[in-house]
C-alpha cells in the first residue's frame, strides 16, 4: 500500500516541512486543488513529480471565489479519499488549511487582476471569480514558496491570470501549465473544477464559445512559457 502524504493544517507546520526539504537540497512543486480529486488532478501531481523532488498538494475549497448565489456549501469534500488518491500519485505533503487559517479575522487584502489576462472570457460571466482565484493562489505560493507550481491547461484563463499575477508580484516561482487526463464521468459532466486547481464545479459555461475566444486570445497575447517545456 502506498504511503499517504503527510498532512499539515497550519502555516507554521507547512513552513517547517518545506524548510526540511530545502535543508536537504530538494526542489519543491506545488499543485493547488480544491479537493474531490480524480485522474485529472493525479496527472498534474505526477507531472509535478517529474519536475521536482517533493510535491506539495493543497486542498482548500476557497470561499472567496464563490458568489452568494453559488454552491460553496455543497461543493464536494472528500478528504479521506483525497489523501488515498494522493498516496497513489506519490505526493509528499497535503496542505489542508481551514478557512480561518487562510482568512483570519481582520483579513482585508485581495489581488484584483486586470488587463489582457483577466478580460474578455470568464470575467464576463463571473466577475468575482478571478480576484478570489488570484488572492488564494498568491497566498498559497507565498506560504509554500515552491520552485514550480503546476496548473491544468484546461482552465486556460485561470492559467493566464495566475501566470501574470506571479510575474507582476515578483513571486519567485515557475508556473507550468500541464494537460490533464480526464475520467470519462468528468468529461460527461463538464465540471469546470474537476481538472485543475481552484476552478470550481457547478457553474455552466458556454464552453465552445469561450474556448474559441480563448484560442484567439492565445494567438495574440500568450507569453513564452515560464517553466520547462511540459
Amino acid at each position: 500500500m502506498a504511503q499517504r502524504p503527510r498532512m499539515v493544517r497550519r502555516i507554521a507546520g507547512l513552513r517547517r516541512a518545506v524548510a526540511g526539504y530545502r535543508a536537504a537540497g530538494e526542489t519543491v512543486a506545488l499543485v493547488p486543488t480544491m479537493g474531490a480529486l480524480h485522474d485529472g488532478h493525479v496527472s498534474l501531481v505526477r507531472r509535478a513529480g517529474f519536475k521536482a523532488k517533493r510535491v506539495v498538494v493543497s486542498i482548500f475549497v476557497n470561499p472567496t471565489q464563490f458568489a452568494p448565489s453559488e454552491d460553496f456549501e455543497s461543493y464536494p469534500r472528500s478528504l479521506v479519499t483525497d489523501l488515498a488518491t494522493l498516496a497513489g500519485a506519490k505526493a509528499d505533503l497535503a496542505w489542508v488549511p481551514a478557512a480561518a487559517e487562510m482568512y483570519p479575522d481582520g483579513f482585508s487584502a485581495s489581488v484584483v487582476p486586470q488587463g489582457p489576462a483577466a478580460v474578455g472570457l470568464e470575467d464576463a460571466f463571473r466577475p468575482h471569480f478571478f480576484s478570489g482565484v488570484a488572492t488564494v493562489v498568491a497566498k498559497l505560493l507565498l506560504q509554500v514558496l515552491p520552485d514550480i507550481a503546476v496548473f491544468g491547461e484546461k482552465d486556460f484563463q485561470q492559467l493566464r491570470v495566475v501566470t501574470r499575477m506571479a510575474k507582476d508580484l515578483d513571486i519567485p516561482v515557475r508556473i507550468i501549465g500541464a494537460p490533464t487526463s480526464w475520467p470519462r464521468a468528468a468529461r460527461r459532466s463538464s465540471a469546470p473544477g474537476s481538472g485543475s486547481t481552484i476552478s470550481r464545479r457547478g457553474t455552466p459555461r458556454p464552453c465552445a464559445r469561450s474556448w474559441l475566444r480563448a484560442k484567439a486570445a492565445c494567438v495574440c497575447w500568450w507569453p513564452p512559457r515560464w517553466g520547462p517545456p511540459g
